[in-house]
């Protein structure tokens, strides 16, 4: 019986060994990071990323007005992003919200009424969000070389509608600007570009 114990434990303790993401050294989060930002920013970018413990830190402080995140080691293929500092807050509270567990739809109506009770506060000007992703099979973590890399772009605009933007709710042809949740405090524009025109970024 303890023998049978004992291998169940350390069989528990070898599959949480194996499911322990091997977090990659600084330089190499930053340089894949960074993918994201347009070219004239990267140099300037703030990067946040993980510590050797997989813990959420900076990893390099910018000069510009960019922030990009590092690829979660945890999750399979690449997916990077850079966003306008002023949507910090917003970003944070939402990393804050999902470690706690909150689904995406709790983390949407939470963040919503924090902001309408003014304690969470959003840009008052159009910020951008880019998004690089990469799928498993041409994400190279070790080299931190991509291939066939996806490219699109986000634009918050709080509270605006199809009305204020004249755009329309969902895109008619590739590559055209759309508007997402119209209405809310996350309002913004999304670009979806052709994969063809983002695969060698």
């Amino acid at each position: 019986m303890k023998t049978a114990l004992f291998t169940f434990i350390a069989l528990q303790g070898t599959i949480a060994f194996a499911q322990t993401p091997t977090v990659p050294a600084p330089d190499m989060q930053i340089k894949t990071a960074i993918l994201a930002a347009p070219a004239d920013k990267r140099d300037g970018a703030t990067v946040y990323g993980y510590s050797p413990k997989n813990e959420f830190v900076v990893l390099r402080k910018g000069t510009n007005e960019l922030i990009c995140l590092a690829d979660d080691p945890a999750q399979k293929g690449l997916s990077v992003s850079c966003y306008h500092r002023d949507l910090d807050p917003f970003m944070e509270r939402g990393r804050i919200l999902k470690k706690d567990g909150k689904k995406p739809a709790e983390i949407l109506a939470m963040r919503e009424q924090e902001v309408k009770d003014k304690k969470l506060t959003m840009p008052t000007h159009p910020s951008t969000l880019f998004s690089y992703t990469a799928k498993d099979g041409d994400f190279d973590a070790t080299t931190g070389e991509v291939k066939d890399g996806y490219l699109r772009y986000v634009v918050y605009i709080p509270y605006a509608t199809a009305e204020s933007t004249g755009l329309p709710l969902k895109p008619e042809a590739p590559g055209m600007p759309w508007i997402m949740d119209p209405g809310t405090h996350r309002a913004h524009i999304m670009i979806n570009p052709p994969v063809s025109t983002t695969a060698h970024h």
